[in-house]
């Protein structure tokens, strides 16, 4: 009964591995990242060497067909010393997801094994300047012309822009039928009318490039159709199921780093000739912080089993992994700044820098309130 409510060895396995990378591969760059705001070459060639850079693709495309729980393991532990870097295995499951779950035959063997080779990436294209939280509002146009399909307009917030290979992109395909007449495509960066835009200028995750993506005119052929017309919507909200607790999981490491780094700092740091940690103001505020912490873990995990697995709940679980996590990484980061003092509010401590990290999981892939919605909606159905 001793593994009862554990994590399986592989899993354990999988965790130590991909510490000891992120540690010797990772963490050494992860302040110039932020500092220089360049993405994490290091960390991309660490990740494809060791192949935990898309450890989701299924076996049959020459990925790894790891499970959703090691997959939140792998960017638990990249986020815990850098979340940009984290975004790597996290944006390749996001961008991906949808192919995996509706895409035909043709597509899935044409992208899928490049991205698990690590010769390409991919990034998911959702958002545009009116419509984020409100999506089904987007104004996008894909237009059938023979056997092509042309796309028309522009997507915000596609995060590794620029460095990603392939797009997966929802557009509206008939606008007379609201989010039922959006269908989801995949674009290659070589396809013609297709444009990379200006790197947004952001509070945190500086090492991963946020931009818009413009397609003018953009010819793609028709294969490239992710499932049917009109289903685009459905399966974007499927694939939030399975990767809402992916961004759950970057909070959990990015708390984890946090509460680590204040933990040692608190052992060390000296005021009434005594180590702060023997402060119980500090023992409080360090007892509450691995509380939340463990607390998220364990929801997290629980949601990349249930989507696994297609537990009906895995919708309320999903968000309320994401939204527990995300607040409580701003949370923990805000006091691991707090428990530092005037040096957890200089750059030469992580401390910082994992909060400004942490805000922007309390954003994207949903708002936390969107997230609130989602389970309230859930509950009172």
């Amino acid at each position: 009964m001793s593994d009862l409510y554990n994590l399986p060895e592989d899993h354990q396995d999988i965790r130590a591995a991909v510490r000891e990378l992120a540690e010797g591969a990772i963490k050494p760059f992860a302040a110039d990242c932020d500092e220089k705001e360049r993405y994490p070459v290091e960390a991309q060639k660490a990740l494809i060497d060791a192949g935990f850079h898309a450890v989701h693709i299924p076996e049959a495309y020459e990925g790894m067909g790891a499970d959703a729980v090691a997959t939140v393991v792998v960017i638990e532990e990249v986020a815990r010393v850098c979340a940009s870097s984290a975004l790597i295995p996290a944006v390749n499951k996001l961008g991906s997801m949808p192919i995996i779950l509706s895409g035909s035959e043709e597509l899935k063997q044409a992208v899928l094994p490049s991205i698990a080779s690590g010769e390409a990436m991919i990034s998911y294209a959702l958002s545009e300047r009116e419509a984020g939280s409100d999506a089904a509002a987007m104004r996008t146009r894909a237009k059938a012309d023979g056997d092509d399909w042309i796309l028309n307009g522009t997507k915000c917030w596609i995060t590794n822009a620029g460095v990603s290979s392939w797009y997966t992109v929802m557009a509206v395909t008939d606008p007379d039928k609201g989010s039922r007449g959006i269908s989801a495509f995949v674009v290659h960066a070589d396809d013609e009318g297709f444009q990379v835009g200006t790197k947004e200028r952001k509070l945190g995750i500086k090492g991963s490039p946020t931009r818009e993506i413009h397609f003018d005119n953009c010819r793609i052929p028709g294969w490239r159709i992710v499932g049917e017309p009109g289903t685009g919507y459905s399966t974007a909200l499927a694939t939030l199921e399975h990767t809402r607790p992916t961004i759950g999981a970057q909070a959990v490491g990015i708390a984890q780093g946090a509460l680590e780094l204040s933990v040692d700092y608190a052992k060390h740091r000296q005021q009434f000739g005594k180590a702060i940690a023997q402060f119980q103001a500090i023992q409080f505020m360090i007892a509450d912080m691995a509380m939340a912490v463990e607390a998220a873990r364990t929801l997290v995990y629980q949601a990349a089993a249930a989507a696994e697995r297609g537990d009906p709940r895995s919708s309320f679980l999903a968000s309320a992994a994401k939204c527990l996590a995300s607040d409580t990484a701003m949370s923990v980061t805000t006091d691991a700044v707090q428990i530092l003092g005037g040096a957890g509010y200089t750059r030469d401590f992580a401390a910082e820098r994992m909060m400004r990290d942490a805000k922007i999981t309390q954003i994207y892939e949903g708002t936390n309130q969107i997230q609130r919605l989602v389970m309230a909606r859930s509950l009172l159905r």
